[in-house]
């Protein structure tokens, strides 16, 4: 697995964040990151054995966005340090578990580029869990479900992400439905040039969306979603308590 950064890049705001006396011993990038570089440090001499490092290096994103993207599109990409911390303190005041931030830095005078520490929940997915101890996992999905009923009460006459709402912006777009309906034309329109058997079909498939949009209700109001949740975005800690990731 390619390697973005190394022990004594990350020396700085390790030390910030948990204190001169830690030491890094060890440093792994984890899989799945694919927007951001995910690093899992490990650390003798502090209070924590291990943090996790989120880098938002432009060499670590993937995805680059295209040219000329409005930021706030509700489907533009949501990666950066603004968003994630935005998403944090909303989620972390509902009480809905998610790694606490220990440090959060875009000064770029520690490290090259936007930067967090978090805790590191290291005891694995719930994913995982559901295939070796059933049991365990039962508990831990009955806790999520409870959070997201939390979530999911939380209302507002306005849609878009946390970041967007937070700073009192207006997410682009007339409705939630009109966008979603737009973006499924797109990715008809993608499709349609890649699969010849799509191509021939996407008149029909164009005209069968269109009338399913129409019988959507517009919504008047708008619950608080994770928006990419899956059991492999469920991390559960070492007490068995579901935490959120990829917020």
């Amino acid at each position: 697995m390619r390697q973005f950064t190394d022990r004594e890049a990350l020396s700085g705001i390790v030390h910030e964040a948990l204190g001169a006396e830690a030491d890094i011993v060890g440093v792994d990038r984890l899989r799945g990151g694919s927007k951001k570089g995910v690093y899992r440090v490990h650390t003798s001499g502090s209070r924590a054995a291990s943090v996790i490092v989120y880098s938002w290096a432009e060499a670590e994103n993937f995805w680059p966005a295209a040219e000329a993207i409005d930021a706030a599109h509700p489907l533009a990409p949501a990666s950066g340090l603004v968003p994630f911390l935005a998403a944090q303190r909303r989620l972390d005041g509902l009480g809905v578990r998610v790694p606490r931030v220990l440090l959060a830095d875009d000064s770029r005078r520690r490290y090259s580029v936007d930067v967090a520490v978090v805790e590191d929940v290291a005891d694995g997915t719930l994913e995982a869990l559901l295939k070796t101890d059933p049991a365990r996992s039962s508990h831990a999905l009955s806790e999520l479900a409870a959070m997201l009923d939390v979530m999911h009460q939380q209302h507002s006459q306005r849609y878009g992400r946390v970041d967007v709402l937070e700073r009192d912006d207006k997410a682009s777009g007339d409705s939630c439905e009109q966008l979603v309906l737009e973006r499924a034309i797109e990715d008809l329109a993608e499709a349609a040039k890649r699969d010849p058997s799509i191509g021939s079909a996407a008149t029909s498939l164009h005209d069968r969306l269109q009338e399913l949009a129409t019988r959507v209700a517009p919504r008047t109001q708008h619950g608080l979603i994770h928006g990419e949740l899956g059991p492999d975005h469920v991390l559960v800690d070492a007490s068995g308590h579901p935490v959120l990731i990829d917020i």
